[in-house]
């Protein structure tokens, strides 16, 4: 089958000029340096909230999906340095239904555990986060193959975001989750712990209040192990932006109290606008066979010093050591990320390229794409419908929460081109199809094909979103002779252009250069008051119909391409 781009341990993320640790050229990000090293990140572009898990001789990082469907990533790895996307096990409304979730709500921090043949995944759906209350409800779902079927989900709680589950030595087992606090002043209030019931297949007995957290404040993220006797806490600290962290705990009782790390947080880039990752934070750590560990973390790479990341949050691997006093260590020393690491001592597994263009062959979505919060079905989304086509029938608007119409990719690369072939035959202005670059209900760049009766034509248009100001900057519409036309988007770090084209080959750059980095977590979240904004930029195809008549729109193609 064809699908988009390389898998993880072949995709490309350009780097830009840099920093402190090491002066980096624009270049095709490849994570294997060869002669047993490799460099961060690992996962590139928007794969958040990385949690580790090893099953024999196989590592698997779940990352959240957020408002995208399905839910959950978990992606695949022999040797720690290449990965591919695997699988996304949400993918039933029983499992997760989202529609009218929020933007950047829905799936938040997975966690992934196996025991005794069966794999535990833990996930909390937001349903609210701006003002006050926060709706957070906490699930697990098991699976016996991690690329199989999983079950409809156990409810766990709504406390606070954020769950984990612990396998107990002794067969117990626990979930740590923050508590939400509403009060005035609060929010972040602690960690707290329930035991689970493998029989009941619920939460059971007393809810413990192990850690406050520390003077870092937004303690989050809890994630359990155990080792010598200790068990060991893992928290995100500082808040998933500039001021991120791992921290660690420790007690000899599950219940606490914990004592914290002697020189947290064990890593963070607060200190340091220089590093080449930064808002590192966020942990999970993994053994290998041999004995070697590595701790899990999400880091950003801005576009400028403290500046905004358009690929969002990324995974890296640090390698941590153990020293005689029982606590882990980053093994290059302090606590700053970094870039360049020894790889492990396991043999070289490389997964399969794929090809950057797909042209719709087959019946199977490439596993590049997600829809926005409700599943793809035959009812609005077909590779069936029309052979060689992706085919959207037109719904909602791009600012809707409930029923959109769009097929779309992360950003992985900070050059980059998205291509497209659109065949569409609309009858009023009502109807539109085309490329579009995504970030939220909010904010959007919008290449599309309508019909514009004063014309009696075909037309091309732009809709610029910036958190719901509109403009167009297109000084007037583009007349097309017929329903089909090649569209394009280039990307090259914060600018932004596209392009058309009648036959494929000569191309008409159009709306002159706009600012690609609106695309990002942090405008997006501090452009006037603090909003949930954790997905990174996302490229892709759409059909919105808003007389409610539902006209098809159909690709013959689409080719997304990382540039030097």
């Amino acid at each position: 089958m064809k699908r988009l781009t390389q898998t993880l341990a072949f995709c490309l993320l350009t780097v830009f000029t840099a920093v402190a640790q090491k002066n980096y050229v624009s270049e095709v990000w490849v994570s294997d340096l060869g002669n047993g090293k490799y460099k961060n990140p690992v996962l590139y572009a928007d794969y958040s909230d990385p949690d580790a898990c090893r099953v024999g001789d196989d590592f698997y990082i779940a990352t959240s999906t957020f408002d995208w469907f399905p839910g959950v990533q978990i992606h695949h790895s022999r040797d720690l340095v290449h990965w591919h996307l695997l699988t996304r096990p949400l993918t039933r409304v029983s499992q997760l239904n989202m529609k009218g979730n929020p933007d950047s709500c829905g799936v938040w921090a997975p966690n992934l555990t196996y025991k005794d043949g069966m794999f535990y995944l833990v996930y909390t759906d937001v349903k609210r986060f701006d003002g006050r209350w926060k709706d957070t409800h906490n699930y697990l779902v098991t699976a016996t193959e991690i690329d199989g079927e999983w079950s409809d989900p156990i409810y766990l709680n709504s406390s606070g975001f954020d769950p984990s589950l612990f396998h107990d030595e002794d067969g117990r087992a626990w979930v740590p989750n923050l508590l939400v606090d509403h009060r005035k002043g609060k929010f972040f209030g602690g960690i707290v712990l329930q035991e689970y019931s493998y029989r009941e297949r619920r939460l059971i007995g007393e809810v413990y209040y192990i850690f406050p957290g520390t003077g870092l404040g937004v303690t989050e993220g809890p994630v359990l192990f155990k080792r010598n006797g200790w068990y060991y806490l893992i928290t995100a600290e500082g808040g998933t932006e500039y001021n991120h962290a791992v921290t660690l705990a420790r007690s000899r009782q599950i219940t606490g109290p914990y004592e914290v790390h002697p020189t947290n947080p064990v890593l963070t880039s607060a200190h340091n606008p220089d590093l080449y990752l930064q808002k590192a934070g966020h942990g999970s750590v993994v053994s290998t066979p041999d004995g070697r560990w590595y701790l899990t973390h999400l880091a950003g790479r801005p576009l400028t010093p403290r500046g905004r990341c358009t690929l969002g949050r990324e995974t890296c691997l640090q390698e941590v050591v153990w020293h005689e006093d029982g606590w882990l260590y980053l093994k290059s020393g302090g606590n700053e990320p970094q870039v360049q690491i020894e790889a492990p001592d396991l043999p070289v597994y490389r997964w399969e390229a794929l090809p950057e263009r797909c042209d719709f062959e087959d019946e199977t979505m490439p596993i590049d794409f997600q829809s926005l919060r409700v599943p793809m079905d035959e009812t609005w989304v077909s590779l069936r419908k029309r052979s060689g086509f992706l085919s959207i029938k037109g719904r909602e608007s791009l600012c809707s929460t409930h029923h959109q119409s769009m097929i779309a990719r992360r950003q992985q690369d900070f050059n980059f081109t998205a291509t497209t072939r659109l065949e569409f035959q609309p009858d009023t202005f009502q109807q539109m199809a085309g490329l579009t670059y995504y970030y939220n209900t909010r904010h959007f760049y919008y290449l599309f094909m309508s019909w514009e009766e004063s014309l009696n034509s075909y037309v091309l248009n732009i809709f610029v979103n910036d958190d719901n100001r509109w403009s167009e900057p297109l000084p007037e519409y583009i007349r097309l002779e017929k329903g089909e036309v090649w569209l394009r988007a280039t990307v090259q770090r914060e600018k932004l252009n596209f392009s058309y084209s009648i036959d494929g080959n000569t191309w008409q750059e159009i709306g002159g250069t706009l600012d690609a980095s609106i695309i990002s977590d942090d405008y997006v979240c501090n452009k006037f008051e603090y909003k949930a904004a954790f997905t990174g930029a996302f490229i892709g195809m759409c059909c919105q119909d808003v007389s409610g008549r539902g006209k098809w729109a159909y690709f013959d193609s689409f080719e997304y391409k990382p540039l030097l």
